[in-house]
């Protein structure tokens, strides 16, 4: 079976990102598992921290939820045109200490999608995690592009309410879980 981890950039309540991550759940192809990973509890990353108390079990768990993945989607915000810091600090976490890189994120698939209340989705955004996807050796996804633009308009009450949304979305998380299992063979 393959084992996807979806992860949300954003940790607000109402978050958009979160309420397509979560619709995404629900659309699993068969032969895929889809799980929610969560960088709630992870704090701000600190060189000292770390020295004197070692890796956050919030990171930890992430961590290890990624490495026994077959692949991961990141469901990305987009603040000031660009990552959200939240999230930015979750993967600085996650690639500590650097010995941990490979395992954590080598030669694994990545796909980046995202909703925002602008006109451009999360374009900026998703273009932004790339070079942060090369150096930590990923394998990103280009199958397909998911940016959900008006998300107040698709998305009320933590759900999509725009069939055209929803049809985009469960074609792109099959589109990458066919990557992602044909990738692993």
């Amino acid at each position: 079976m393959t084992k996807l981890v979806l992860i949300s950039g954003s940790l607000r309540k109402g978050s958009f990102n979160t309420a397509l991550l979560r619709a995404a759940l629900t659309m699993a192809p068969g032969g895929v598992e889809l799980i929610e990973g969560s960088i709630h509890g992870i704090p701000l990353y600190d060189g000292d921290m770390e020295a004197a108390e070692g890796i956050p079990g919030a990171v930890t768990r992430l961590k290890d939820l990624v490495a026994d993945a077959d692949g991961v989607i990141l469901f990305t915000p987009e603040y000031n045109n660009g990552i959200p810091g939240v999230f930015k600090n979750a993967i600085d976490w996650m690639s500590r200490p650097s010995s941990d890189i490979a395992r954590v994120f080598g030669n694994k698939p990545f796909a980046i999608t995202g909703a925002s209340p602008g006109n451009f989705g999360t374009l900026l955004s998703q273009e932004a995690w790339l070079p942060i996807m090369r150096t930590l050796g990923t394998v990103p996804w280009f199958g397909a592009k998911l940016m959900v633009s008006r998300a107040g308009s698709v998305i009320a009450d933590g759900k999509i309410i725009d069939e055209a949304t929803e049809k985009k979305l469960r074609d792109f998380v099959a589109g990458f879980a066919a990557f992602v299992t044909n990738y692993t063979r």
